[in-house]
């Protein structure tokens, strides 16, 4: 079992179904697999919230979309932050800016695949250390030590992380991340 809970998670994968007929199947499938609906008091949604057994977010979203248009069924891992904590990931990733507006960012490998997205204002109080984070190991030549050294040039902090064998600093807001290799 995950980490205990503090409130929402920080972030969630997006899935984007093609179809009415794919999403009605992804929700499903879920379901059977243990997840459960969530309520997260926005009634006027376009799309399912879910939480898996131990209670972590993901959404099924709507087909059609334009925002996540090109990206595969695993469309997005979204999350809380502002603009700032978006060109943190753009720099530390060597990433594409593909969204940028009213403190929203989207960011996206050069090759395409799935995106990091964050949601702007407002963002919610964290609460304790994240319960989902994301691993980066260091480019090839690269130490752990000098690829934290790098992220921390960029705006990251030292946080302590809690990473397994591995450094773990923060973004600029505070979430963790794990530095591996």
């Amino acid at each position: 079992m995950a980490d205990e809970r503090w409130g929402p998670n920080q972030m969630h994968p997006d899935l984007l179904p093609t179809s009415l007929d794919e999403q009605a199947s992804a929700v499903e499938r879920a379901l059977r697999l243990g997840a459960h609906h969530l309520d997260v008091g926005r009634g006027d949604a376009e799309h399912v919230v879910l939480a898996d057994p131990d209670g972590n977010e993901l959404c099924v979203l709507d087909p059609g979309g334009s925002f996540l248009a090109g990206c595969p069924f695993f469309s997005s891992l979204s999350g809380d932050g502002l603009a700032q904590v978006g060109h943190f990931w753009r720099d530390a990733l060597a990433w594409d800016v593909v969204w940028d507006r009213d403190g929203e960012t989207a960011i996206q490998s050069p090759v395409g695949g799935p995106k990091l997205t964050r949601g702007g204002e407002p963002v919610h109080s964290k609460g304790g250390r994240n319960r989902l984070h994301l691993d980066l190991t260091p480019t090839e030549g690269s130490s752990s030590h000098d690829e934290v050294e790098r992220l921390l040039a960029l705006g990251a902090s030292r946080a302590g992380a809690g990473c397994a064998d591995a450094e773990g600093p923060a973004d600029p807001g505070g979430n963790e991340f794990c530095v591996v290799g």
